[in-house]
């Protein structure tokens, strides 16, 4: 009996240690809900970086194991799942979620808890800041964010499309869309144009012949979408059928396979990276990315923004755990904050808010292609 009871424990204490070499990560990502591209994209580049990472020898000696949870672009099922990953699956990383809503209460969970947060495409400032305008220690991001994306598109507006009105709609319950719309009117102001409508709506609304007569009445020269891609199919396909022809231009919510481009034909939107761009790192991500995941006919996908910063928040965050040597998240949080990685969207260090410094890109959406506009840097 003694020898039995002492070979169990051989074998219980074995597999403890064996699990102890695994490096748990957690992955929020919107899988169902409004914009299910999203959490697909996301959680691609994702495994396509921790799989690469694992082929390597993992970080620190040990295995990543990813712990999916579908978080909905919802800060309800968001916070659920930051709770269950925290509280009973014992992780110390989370990447995630993409959209700001649902980051933002997950990094008042984290943040106490001293979990590190990455996320790939949370822009509003509010997301690593608090409303003290202090820094969350423990939260990043790989994205840049809207007051950068805001001027950014302002900027375009005026002087890449010479626009001297523009009409702002937006989703009067979405950070997103707020942070942009705010940032893009101060600055489109500033530089000498008037804003001739502003007009809002909701995330359930599905017809918006009310507020696109005011649109076709105020003739602006441009009109500013700031949404994701799902309200843009609507809004665009609605505006062309009332025979409306200005540019609609919006952020890296656009950055989505289901975009309708016949809808949104004419449209102009920023994101991270350009397919068409020739550095070595983002070819090689391309090709790694359409081997790795193949679209409904059989060819190799062609990452979206979604995917690309999927990647580089991954990588990031691994990145940051190397360089910190241990798995202990305040350093590895200092790590992150002293860190200069080349990624797929350019090379990324940190502002003392946690934001990357880097450019952003304005693609075109024409004839049934998206291609490459122009890039405007920080």
């Amino acid at each position: 009996m003694k020898r039995l009871v002492s070979v169990s424990f051989v074998l219980i204490f074995g597999a403890l240690a064996l699990c102890a070499e695994d490096l748990k990560v957690a992955v929020l990502a919107p899988l169902s809900g409004a914009v299910p591209s999203f959490g697909q994209s996301m959680r691609e580049g994702v495994l396509l970086a921790i799989n690469e990472v694992n082929a390597k020898g993992g970080v620190l000696g040990r295995t990543i194991v990813p712990i999916i949870e579908d978080s909905q672009c919802s800060a309800d099922s968001a916070v659920n799942a930051a709770n269950k990953v925290i509280n009973q699956d014992g992780v110390h990383y989370i990447i995630g979620e993409v959209c700001s809503s649902a980051t933002i209460p997950v990094s008042e969970i984290a943040n106490p808890a001293k979990v590190v947060v990455m996320t790939p495409d949370s822009t509003n400032a509010n997301v690593t800041v608090n409303a003290a305008g202090k820094t969350k220690d423990y939260i990043f991001r790989a994205c840049f964010i809207d007051p950068f994306q805001g001027k950014v598109l302002a900027l375009f507006a005026k002087s890449r499309l010479k626009s001297k009105t523009a009409f702002i709609l937006y989703d009067q319950s979405n950070d997103y869309t707020i942070g942009l719309s705010t940032t893009f009117e101060a600055q489109f102001t500033k530089d000498g144009g008037k804003i001739v409508g502003k007009e809002s709506y909701t995330k359930i609304d599905a017809d918006f012949s009310a507020i696109l007569a005011k649109v076709k009445i105020a003739k602006p020269d441009v009109v500013f979408l700031p949404d994701y891609y799902n309200i843009v199919n609507l809004v665009c396909k609605q505006a062309k059928e009332k025979g409306i022809t200005t540019n609609f231009i919006g952020g890296d919510g656009w950055d989505s396979p289901d975009l309708d481009l016949a809808a949104d034909d004419g449209g102009y939107f920023s994101t991270h990276y350009s397919p068409s761009d020739t550095r070595p790192v983002v070819q090689n991500f391309i090709k790694n990315f359409g081997s790795a995941y193949k679209d409904d006919t059989g060819k190799p996908k062609v990452p979206d923004g979604v995917a690309v910063l999927a990647y580089d928040a991954t990588n990031l965050l691994l990145a940051g755990i190397k360089a910190a040597g241990k798995d202990d998240t305040t350093a590895v949080k200092t790590a992150l904050e002293k860190i200069s990685f080349e990624s797929v969207t350019g090379r990324i260090s940190f502002d003392p808010y946690h934001n990357p410094i880097k450019s952003a890109v304005i693609l075109k959406i024409k004839d049934g292609k998206v291609s490459f506009d122009s890039t405007i840097a920080p």
